[in-house]
């Protein structure tokens, strides 16, 4: 369990550094700004943080299981791992909200008009869009269970990929075999 706790709360907090410096340091815009606000861009971020749960399926192969791993157990603990990492994020996330006075969602959709009055939308269908999006800003920022699932399900599919991908690698021993340091680390604990 040290595995786990440790490599996704490092990993929901790299995820969590990485994303609110870009929400709070980075303009919303062109160019860099325009990148960092992006959901692609999230799911990069969230993806090269979970590489912490490779490193805490590894390591607890290499030195609790001497090197020898089956994929169901590495993929539980690779889902474990996932799981702190996904609460590290939500909790993060809520905190992140509460200090801003809950205006993301607010940002949010100014950004998703201006882009949609960029596309050519105007009159009538930019007023549905607005008033569909007006709508779920003041269900997103009412309803904390709701918010806490849709924050939860962002990062859950990001997590189960690198989990299947981790168990599926390290449950073979000759895929980055134990090193001597390892086992000797074992030794001495």
């Amino acid at each position: 369990m040290r595995y786990v706790f440790i490599y996704g709360l490092l990993s929901g907090l790299v995820i969590m550094a990485v994303l609110i410096t870009g929400l709070t340091l980075v303009p919303h815009g062109e160019g860099l700004g325009g990148t960092v606000h992006t959901v692609w861009f999230g799911y990069l971020v969230m993806l090269v943080a979970l590489t912490f749960v490779f490193v805490a399926v590894k390591r607890y192969r290499d030195i609790e299981c001497g090197g020898v791993i089956r994929f169901v157990r590495a993929f539980l603990i690779g889902l474990a791992t996932s799981g702190v990492a996904a609460l590290a994020y939500v909790a993060i996330w809520e905190v992140y909200l509460a200090a801003t006075d809950y205006a993301f969602m607010g940002e949010y959709v100014e950004a998703m008009l201006r882009q949609s009055e960029a596309a050519g939308v105007t009159g009538a269908a930019l007023a549905a869009q607005r008033a569909e999006w007006e709508a779920l800003t003041a269900q997103y920022n009412s309803n904390p269970l709701m918010r806490v699932m849709f924050t939860f399900i962002e990062i859950a599919p990001a997590g189960l990929l690198v989990s299947l991908v981790s168990a599926a690698l390290l449950r073979n021993p000759k895929f980055l075999p134990a090193g001597t340091r390892d086992v000797e680390t074992k030794i001495l604990t």
